[in-house]
């Protein structure tokens, strides 16, 4: 799948064109999109701290950093399986029961999750303007209405469903998202919810602006502001459906320029040259993490 994409993602953008962006590129700018990045990453080793300590933990911030940095490289190999094997390392090195450790990386994606459809419904505030006029320019505001009333009557009757269900899949589906529920709602109970949210927000913010950072690396790139906002969220739903975005990450950015007419060449080498940063990023780091692990903790 991977190699389809990256096949039609070229297909739009000659390797010889791509060689060229990628060679005039200010790098730079693509310095300072990857210091965000780092930070985000800091931030989120620091804020698992906060998950940890009320169950009587208190991990080593290096090996926080560095299971981190290694989860991010091994969802490049298997998708999600970055999660286990970062509740792996520190079962492994601090001692922390992998099932307990498991559990609050799951609330953190829980708070993820939530940042993530918080920025959608920032963009979709921003804006509104523009993205009413996209759906009225292709669809009619009659089939609009009707749309949009099937939807909330089908919801309706799913979550009547799902709330009566006692076994099946219905049930299935009722534990989730009460678990969802329970883990968004005990992030205001633990005893530093302020400074874990202020570091969720910061994780969130650092990922807006590594993205956003790395535009002007392309000097005839010109991308509003609701472009980079639109732009951001396609790329982050591309790398949660694939191994890191590879070959989908420069489709997706380009699509979402492409509604604001931002020529598709270049909006095509942004994606490569924004993904291959941040990939550089998690092999070279998540590598390093990987081999210096054992040796930082071979007193223990």
């Amino acid at each position: 799948m991977g190699g389809f994409l990256v096949w039609y993602s070229l297909s739009k953008v000659s390797i010889d064109t791509l060689l060229e962006y990628f060679k005039s590129a200010n790098y730079w700018w693509i310095a300072l999109g990857l210091f965000f990045g780092i930070l985000s990453h800091l931030s989120r080793a620091y804020r698992w701290k906060f998950l940890l300590e009320p169950m009587g933990y208190k991990p080593d911030f290096g090996n926080s950093t560095m299971a981190v940095l290694v989860a991010y490289l091994v969802n490049y190999a298997v998708p999600r399986a970055g999660e286990v094997s970062r509740a792996a390392v520190m079962a492994n090195y601090e001692k922390i029961p992998f099932e307990k450790g498991f559990g609050t990386i799951v609330a953190e994606r829980i708070a993820d999750l939530i940042m993530m459809l918080l920025i959608i419904c920032i963009t979709l505030f921003v804006q509104f303007d523009f993205i009413y006029e996209l759906l009225t320019k292709n669809f009619s505001p009659v089939k609009i209405v009707i749309l949009l009333s099937v939807l909330i009557i089908c919801f309706l009757i799913f979550s009547q469903f799902v709330k009566k269900a006692n076994s099946g899949i219905g049930l299935k589906i009722k534990n989730f998202v009460t678990g969802l529920v329970e883990g968004a709602t005990s992030i205001f109970k633990m005893k530093d919810k302020w400074a874990f949210i202020f570091h969720t927000v910061f994780i969130w913010a650092m990922y807006v602006a590594m993205f956003w950072a790395t535009i002007p690396a392309i000097e005839s790139l010109n991308v509003p502001f609701g472009a980079i906002l639109i732009g951001f969220i396609a790329g982050g739903f591309s790398i949660a459906a694939t191994n890191g975005g590879v070959g989908l990450y420069p489709i997706a950015v380009a699509g979402a320029f492409a509604l604001f007419g931002i020529p598709e060449e270049p909006a095509n080498a942004f994606g490569w040259i924004m993904w291959t940063a941040q990939t550089a990023m998690i092999i070279v780091f998540g590598g390093l993490a990987f081999l210096l692990l054992p040796i930082y903790n071979k007193n223990k």
